[in-house]
């Protein structure tokens, strides 16, 4: 039967790529990072926490307006849902598009993607880590495009202006849906990628 590395107390430097004993020595020979053993339990727990922030987060991101415009006929704000069904009524299929992925599908599905591995890690399960360990690369990349939905405002503030004609200014819904995209990132950097591997394995003590 194989071992695992944290049963023989050996851990990886995550700076340098250090591998060293962790019975003899609690920080890396190279580097002088502290070294941690793998911890499935608590990279959870963390990454929950994390998780739920983002998650309460996402209502007033919603619920706020993201964006004001301005024109010669008033002013209006409008949320993400509400750009969304204006670019659709206007016919800019590809902006309403755009704004939903990044929005909404790409949110949800992060939610729902850490949510399965992390529930997962906590329980100790051992159920298709192959596939976890492919859903977590995924989770990942589509985390690139979380913030195209800030870029199209900043975009639009920028480019709406035309002295008293037009202008458009951000509202504070875009400030909520920036620390949703930063809490998820931390939720899935705090996820042990290792825990997925480790089904059976509770660590006796920790370092650092």
């Amino acid at each position: 039967m194989s071992l695992r590395a944290a049963q023989l107390k050996v851990a990886l430097c995550h700076v340098c790529g250090q591998i060293e004993d962790t019975t003899i020595a609690a920080r890396c020979g190279r580097c002088g990072r502290k070294l941690r053993l793998p911890d499935p339990r608590s990279s959870a727990e963390r990454s929950m926490a994390w998780l739920i922030a983002a998650m309460v987060l996402y209502i007033p991101a919603n619920v706020l307006p993201v964006l004001y415009v301005s024109g010669l006929g008033g002013g209006s704000e409008s949320t993400i849902f509400g750009g969304i069904v204006e670019f659709l009524r206007s016919g800019s299929w590809g902006l309403a598009l755009l704004i939903f992925g990044a929005s909404v599908a790409v949110p949800i599905t992060k939610f729902v993607a850490l949510g399965l591995l992390i529930g997962m890690s906590h329980g100790n399960s051992s159920a298709a880590p192959s596939q976890r360990a492919k859903l977590y690369r995924f989770v990942e990349f589509i985390g690139y495009w979380s913030m195209l939905d800030v870029v199209v405002v900043a975009l639009t503030c920028r480019l709406v202006r035309f002295g008293s004609l037009a202008a458009a200014e951000p509202r504070p819904g875009i400030i909520f849906f920036c620390a949703v995209v930063i809490a998820t990132m931390i939720s899935a950097f705090s996820f042990d990628q290792r825990s997925i591997w480790m089904a059976g394995y509770r660590p006796g003590h920790r370092h650092g």
